[in-house]
């Protein structure tokens, strides 16, 4: 059978509202209204650019209506009526494109915007908070594992509210594309509320267990005290030590952070990258390799040792690459989408696949089907002017898995409901 995208539709009788902070080309919101939540705000501002691809498209798809193209520390105050709170937030200083040397965590350029989401969230109070991202933030600084969300945790539950987290890797629910990325779920505590044990809350009661169903715990849960003032935290947490204390899941309330290895439970039949291919006859010419060029991309996929000079100290070294899959098995998940991937130039980070009509590189299609989104969802921008492929493979490159947003919308529409 065909593969066919779900598209997109509003909810007539939503279950709530919701703001999307670096929204993007519109992930959160496709999952969310397919869990019964209306976005009612929008805001997505890329720096150091003056043509805003990103916000282009989202305007094109959704309309101009609740949607800011501003740097969000010029968003003054979220609207009044927000249930939900969602974002997949710039993650440059904890991908893991750099080192985790030169990670330089919420110190960063990009890092600060936390600040500008706690600030909103200050001014509204909205019911839960959904975040996304990297999960190198729970080990980064380099020189202090896990100080960045000990500090996020910490402020977060400062403004009154419980948070889950869990490490998701997209392909174990049954997704096309191995995406691993971390999910944080905060909900504002109410007074006299009924608490469940943390090790309940995470394996079973949460809403991200709830939402992403565990196999099983693998290890003991651990405390994490994170009583102290946040700037106390920021100077001495985890001081000499090399690895974060921070695992896979966890739940933080009243001041503890408790923490434990999980093991989702797997799908029983998942979808893999050969089941979202379109057919040869609709791939465009620039999708295929020549055959004067394979050996290049074989070369540059391939296992290999380079000796290098290291430019301040004028040490060499050998810089070592292992061996990835050429092509890419059609019957596996597919790899974790770059930035990078669009384009024509044989590189080591691309996908290229083998079909009965020979070598080709993924379209743009079967990169938004990768990640959920509907076929051809990013091709116009707001202007009807048709977008590159390589923004467009950028787009995805920075998106988010829908199908998962969508499970965890639907447990938090539950809980609106049910309150």
């Amino acid at each position: 059978m065909a593969y066919k995208s779900k598209g997109f539709k509003e909810p007539t009788n939503s279950v709530g509202n919701v703001a999307e902070l670096f929204a993007g080309v519109g992930g959160f919101r496709i999952g969310l209204a397919r869990a019964g939540w209306k976005t009612t705000f929008s805001n997505q501002w890329e720096p150091a650019t003056k043509v805003q691809h990103a916000s282009d498209v989202y305007v094109a798809q959704f309309g101009e209506e609740g949607h800011t193209n501003l740097d969000i520390a010029k968003v003054k105050a979220l609207p009044k009526n927000i249930d939900l709170l969602v974002g997949g937030f710039p993650c440059q200083d904890y991908s893991v494109a750099k080192t985790l040397n030169s990670s330089k965590g919420l110190k960063g350029k990009k890092g600060v915007l936390w600040w500008e989401i706690l600030r909103l969230v200050n001014g509204q109070k909205p019911r839960f908070i959904f975040l996304e991202n990297v999960d190198r933030l729970l080990k980064s600084p380099s020189n202090q594992r896990g100080r960045d969300f000990a500090v996020m945790l910490k402020t977060l539950g400062d403004e009154g509210y419980s948070i889950e987290w869990r490490v998701v890797n997209a392909a174990e629910y049954g997704f096309p594309q191995r995406r691993i990325r971390v999910f944080i779920v905060a909900t504002r505590l109410k007074k006299g509320a009924k608490k469940s044990t943390p090790e309940s809350v995470i394996a079973k009661t949460g809403i991200l267990a709830r939402a992403l169903p565990i196999e099983k715990l693998t290890d003991n849960l651990q405390e994490i005290d994170l009583d102290q003032e946040a700037d106390e935290i920021s100077a001495k947490f985890n001081k000499g030590q090399d690895k974060s204390p921070f695992l896979n899941s966890g739940y933080f309330i009243d001041g503890v952070a408790y923490t434990v290895k999980s093991q989702a439970k797997l799908a029983s039949n998942p979808v893999v990258l050969g089941d979202i291919l379109q057919p040869d006859s609709q791939v465009p010419d620039e999708y295929w390799v020549e055959d004067k060029r394979l050996k290049e991309w074989k070369y540059l996929k391939g296992a290999k040792s380079i000796e290098r000079t290291h430019k301040g100290s004028g040490v060499t070294y050998n810089y070592a690459e292992g061996k990835m899959a050429f092509p890419d098995l059609l019957t596996n998940p597919s790899r974790t989408i770059l930035t990078g991937e669009g384009g024509t130039t044989p590189s080591r980070f691309k996908h290229i696949i083998k079909t009965k009509s020979g070598y080709r590189r993924l379209t743009p299609v079967e990169l938004e089907r990768l990640n959920g989104f509907p076929d051809e969802w990013s091709q116009m921008n707001a202007e009807g002017k048709v977008v590159t492929d390589a923004k467009r493979a950028f787009f995805m490159g920075n998106a988010l898995v829908i199908g998962l947003i969508e499970q965890v919308g639907k447990v938090l529409a539950m809980e609106i409901k049910s309150k």
